[in-house]
């Protein structure tokens, strides 16, 4: 397989080298597509926990198990609220 880069990500490669980061393109290539790897898979993950959530709210809703709108925006509101709390 043959790989065209634009000249900027070559650009970056080799100032990541210069830096002494990577000893040659190929090291920079084969971490950039661990990185690739790692991301895909933790997406895989995080689709399949909310997909098992979904399921068990639609579960929940099927034996009447529900609660007023408001309250769910309440709850969801507070949990944006301290991640952006930690975040600072």
């Amino acid at each position: 397989m043959n790989i065209t880069l634009k000249p900027e990500q070559e650009q970056f490669i080799q100032s990541q080298i210069e830096r002494g980061i990577f000893a040659n393109p190929e090291q920079a290539i084969e971490a950039a597509l661990r990185l690739l790897e790692e991301q895909s898979i933790s997406y895989e993950q995080w689709l399949e926990e909310n997909r098992q959530k979904v399921e068990v709210g639609l579960a929940q809703l099927e034996r009447g198990e529900k609660f007023p709108l408001e309250v769910a925006f309440e709850r969801l509101e507070r949990k944006v609220n301290k991640l952006r709390e930690e975040q600072q």
